[in-house]
């Protein structure tokens, strides 16, 4: 298989007869990546292989607005996002959640999972994620678990690499307080 390289991926976009191949090999660049950002986010596998879907779907019916400005990563990385709130703000509209122990419920979800294989650092370090307002999570999540240069994510989010360094720093500091608490 040759290695993935955009310019000939974005030509192969270009025309209809070769469209489909070009998104295939783009499905099998950024699938694992995109689907490992969603999981971070909504947790529960099963919500993000449909997120992931839902967001191959999306790029799909729009490759041909894609007018490459910016490279393909971005651009699926900022639909991802966008289906994770969707789907986040419709889960919290529909899901009632006890005021006093709003983490119990996070909890429950990792345990239950039965695709969570996590020990317990990594149980801790979900549940104080889960503690930050989204932008921050999904700030944190591409930064430390992607290494995403602020510059990148600037451009997923339309944010200032200043107000995202911010966000990252806010959410790192409310991380540390959330498990030196526990202890």
């Amino acid at each position: 298989m040759t290695p993935y390289n955009e310019r000939e991926v974005l030509k192969l976009l270009q025309e209809e007869s070769t469209q489909r191949q070009g998104f295939e090999m783009i499905v099998a660049q950024y699938s694992e990546q995109l689907y490992w950002q969603i999981r971070r986010l909504v947790l529960s596998h099963e919500d993000a292989n449909d997120l992931l879907q839902n967001t191959f779907i999306k790029a799909w019916t729009n490759i041909d607005y894609f007018r490459a400005e910016a490279k393909l990563s971005t651009w699926l990385y900022r639909i991802a996002l966008n289906e994770c709130l969707t789907f986040l703000n419709r889960q919290r509209a529909v899901t009632t959640l006890t005021i006093d122990d709003p983490e119990a419920a996070v909890v429950q979800k990792l345990e239950s999972d039965p695709y969570f294989s996590g020990d317990e650092a990594q149980l801790c370090l979900q549940k104080a994620l889960m503690t930050l307002p989204e932008k921050q999570r999904m700030v944190f999540n591409l930064k430390y678990y992607q290494e995403m240069k602020y510059e990148e994510m600037s451009e997923i989010f339309g944010t200032s690499v200043g107000a995202l360094k911010a966000s990252y720093h806010h959410a790192v500091k409310k991380i540390e307080k959330f498990l030196e608490d526990i202890d």
